[in-house]
């Protein structure tokens, strides 16, 4: 005979787990976010024997934070991710009263500077990018994007007419107009060109179809096939969906493009750890350099707090907070 407690086990936590998907659904978050949040919180009850969340409290919490702090050694950012996951899941699924909330310790996050590549830099960078990797490196550069936010770009947000991208769903779920670089037009042209033809291909093998959130598939049915909800930025393979036997593409994966960017710098041999996400800083650091305003940076980046924004006057060409060094008068 088994162990009961590994059979009350595995009947209690897929239950649980159904639960935070469910909470997650209704709350609108993220794919993303209900990744990491499940993530943790069968780390969090494997760390306890697999005893159920309902029967812990903050002296549990405490404990597995502490280890994730001393024994793994993790960041403040991913130690207060943990704790978002683990107090999402008793205030929202288990609706468990939190009167030690307040006890439980937050990490502190160090304040480290962002690294930027100058302009000389960013050109090399992209010298040594070629194709739909060096399209979507300028795109992050020339528009201040998110790397998931280039990735799901779709046809109908990019306005050639009013020349501006619109940014869907952005972090905090935000929506917010972003920058047309001029010099990428023609280029995004063609590749708005490219999908329309594969897309045309695609329908004539009875595919064509793109998922979307489960509310606009209900009221809009079959716009999941239409052209302008397609991804600029799509895959190379088409998967069938399960449920209705459509043939679907996801967007590019980030993957791809972090490789890409990762390889460039090697081979560019630029001495910085450089990552998809240095393109948006050096986009906002240039335009300091350039003197546009802060509040403007702040808007184009979608930035919530001004202070977020106001970490890039740390790292002017001219110096720390932008001041020029009494050497360089002498």
């Amino acid at each position: 005979m088994g162990d009961p407690k590994s059979k009350r086990t595995a009947t209690e936590k897929p239950r649980l787990l159904a639960r935070v998907r469910t909470t997650i659904y209704l709350k609108h978050y993220s794919r993303r976010t209900e990744k990491v949040y499940i993530g943790w919180i069968k780390r969090f009850i494997r760390f306890h024997d697999f005893r159920h969340p309902s029967m812990m409290a903050g002296k549990e919490v405490t404990a597995f934070l502490s280890f994730l702090a001393e024994e793994r050694r993790v960041s403040a950012s991913t130690q207060n991710q943990a704790l978002a996951a683990i107090l999402f899941l008793y205030r929202d699924v288990l609706k468990v009263e939190l009167p030690w909330q307040d006890k439980v310790v937050r990490a502190k996050p160090g304040q480290n500077l962002p690294v930027v590549l100058s302009r000389q830099e960013t050109r090399l960078l992209l010298s040594h990018m070629t194709g739909l990797a060096w399209l979507m490196a300028t795109l992050l550069y020339g528009s201040g994007l998110r790397l998931l936010e280039c990735c799901r770009l779709r046809i109908k947000d990019v306005d050639f007419g009013r020349n501006q991208l619109t940014i869907r769903r952005g972090k905090g779920g935000k929506d917010r107009f972003a920058l047309f670089p001029e010099g990428i037009r023609d280029d995004l042209r063609r590749q708005v060109e490219a999908v329309r033809k594969h897309h045309q291909e695609d329908l004539s093998r009875g595919a064509g179809w793109v998922l979307l959130d489960e509310a606009l598939r209900r009221k809009y049915p079959n716009a999941g096939r239409s052209f302008q909800w397609q991804w600029v930025f799509p895959g190379t393979r088409v998967h069938i969906e399960r449920e209705t036997g459509h043939g679907w593409r996801h967007h590019l994966h980030e993957s791809v493009l972090q490789k890409a960017v990762k390889e460039a710098a090697r081979e560019a041999k630029i001495p910085k750890r450089v990552s998809c996400h240095v393109l948006r800083h050096s986009f906002a650091t240039h335009l300091l350099e350039d003197g546009y305003d802060i509040r403007t940076i702040q808007q184009l980046l979608g930035h919530k707090d001004i202070r977020t924004t106001m970490k890039y006057t740390h790292v002017l060409e001219r110096g720390p907070l932008g001041v020029k060094s009494p050497l360089d008068r002498l």
